[in-house]
């Protein structure tokens, strides 16, 4: 029997999962780490941190399941994306702590490239748009605040890193500085046309391209990882939202999936051609696999399963994340409460880096239980938005919406999705989509698996189809967007 392992590291917790070589799964490890907040609106992690939670899991799912690490085939890695690292070629050691792609404090800067006129060229070339959410104003704030941090970056002595380049640095022992196509194009200092870093957008923020890394397929070889005496090939890597879509087997044009994590993210394949979105989504690359690129489009919602996390951990209105159904159960067919969780601004389509929170409808009546439903009816609404931008730039209407992502084992939740959108949403068997994209990127790589036997593997857990009827899905909707309009530009202090 042969093994793959995906390293997931997400934004509050790192976890190995452990696949059989028919795709199963045999097991799952989980560590959470710290959020730190230094300042309101910024969000830090220890890069020492989740590299030790990652190995630490990692070794944790092989010892639990008693593995030869002869017998792992290979390692796929999936990641956070955007969330930057910068660390000293010889030591090893970070400069800074990684600042998190939800971290706020580089608006002032992106304001500042919006006024020399780059928007264009960003969206033309990167297929972004200008926001403190991409890594290249991340990079250049360490680079700017850290003390010598330019000096020895022009001296070439630094080196950045997404959290995927982060790891596999650190798992070859230094010998691989890489990445991906579908890291490299959340940077914001990749042309993905081209395929190649911009130097233009390079030279606008002052980084050397030395401290950038080597760009390779998502399915390639990025080095060897030794493990309990053992060399095992790193074969795939993804960023977390593109390995869910390959995972979810989104291979043909138009397939769409929404993974329903801290953040809520959708992506729809639109194969090898760059569709860029005139409603306010970005373009990325969605995989580099068998001698060829294809692209998506993308809406991001910044906070999703983190809202239901502000309900446990800030507001202790429940013990636990799964107790979110059981609550709002008891408030369906209730008042209209809508909670806009724009924590750290809002995505796509609207892209308000000074939005923020804030709960409307509040009756003198209204309790946990509402304000709790409220915030997950905010996952699916923020979802609409976004497929409502995505059906219009790509002119096709969804048939239905693969989901996956922990909430997305609520079904409350779901329910309400299908109802919103009108469109039937389906909930593969396994929901670890992300974990299964890097493990079938690895495994494509080494030979074990073929695209054609991840289609043949995916089973439907649960169909849900719209039960709402048109002038009550209109009505919620509109009262959705007018709470939107109002939490809006909310920060003035530009």
């Amino acid at each position: 029997m042969k093994y793959i392992i995906a390293l997931d590291q997400g934004t509050t917790s790192s976890r190995a999962v452990l696949f059989k070589e028919d795709g199963q799964i045999l097991g799952i490890a989980q560590q959470e780490f710290r959020q730190i907040f230094p300042q309101s609106g910024w969000v830090e992690h220890d890069a020492n941190e989740i590299l030790a939670t990652q190995l630490g899991v990692l070794d944790r799912v092989v010892r639990e399941h008693n593995i030869d690490a002869a017998s792992i085939a290979a390692v796929g890695i999936t990641n956070q994306r955007e969330t930057a690292v910068l660390w000293d070629r010889k030591t090893g050691q970070p400069i800074y702590n990684a600042i998190v792609w939800q971290d706020k404090r580089t608006a002032p800067l992106c304001e500042d490239l919006k006024k020399r006129g780059l928007d264009d060229y960003v969206k033309e070339h990167t297929g972004l748009v200008i926001d403190s959410y991409f890594s290249a104003t991340k990079i250049k704030w360490m680079l700017d605040n850290v003390p010598n941090a330019k000096e020895k970056a022009k001296r070439g002595e630094l080196v950045f890193g997404t959290i995927d380049t982060w790891l596999i640095w650190n798992m070859t022992q230094g010998k691989s500085h890489v990445t991906d196509y579908t890291n490299a194009s959340r940077t914001m200092l990749y042309d993905i046309k081209a395929l190649a870093w911009d130097k233009k957008l390079l030279n606008e923020l002052e980084i050397p391209e030395s401290v950038l890394p080597e760009v390779k397929p998502s399915a390639a070889n990025f080095g060897t990882f030794k493990f309990n005496g053992k060399d095992i090939p790193i074969a795939g890597v993804a960023g977390d939202q593109q390995a869910a879509l390959f995972g979810q087997a989104c291979f043909e044009p138009g397939m769409a999936k929404n993974t329903y994590g801290t953040g809520c993210f959708m992506l729809m394949n639109t194969g090898t051609k760059i569709q860029h979105s005139k409603n306010g989504l970005i373009t990325t690359i969605a995989w580099g696999l068998e001698n060829k690129v294809e692209y998506a489009l993308e809406g991001s919602v910044f906070i999703a399963g983190a809202a239901v996390q502000w309900l446990r951990d800030s507001l202790h209105l429940i013990d636990q994340s799964k107790d979110s159904e059981y609550f709002a159960m008891k408030a369906l067919g209730s008042n209209e409460v809508y909670v806009v969780p724009a924590f750290a601004g809002l995505g796509a389509p609207y892209w308000d880096m000074y939005a923020r929170g804030a709960i409307f409808g509040l009756t003198r009546d209204t309790g946990k239980d509402h304000i709790i439903k409220a915030t997950l009816e905010s996952l699916a609404y923020q979802t609409k938005d976004i497929l409502n931008a995505m059906e219009e730039d790509a002119g096709i209407k969804l048939a239905s919406l693969k989901v996956d992502g922990g909430a997305s084992a609520n079904n409350i939740l779901m329910q309400f999705q299908a109802d919103i959108l009108n469109t039937k949403v389906e909930r593969p068997e396994v929901i670890e989509s992300t974990a299964m994209g890097a493990a079938y990127l690895a495994g494509i790589q080494i030979g074990l698996w073929k695209k054609e036997i991840i289609v043949r593997n995916r089973r439907i857990q649960k169909t849900f189809i719209s039960k709402m009827d048109e002038d009550t899905r209109v009505r919620l909707y509109n009262g959705w967007k007018k709470a939107v309009k109002r939490s809006m530009d909310w920060v003035d202090d530009k």
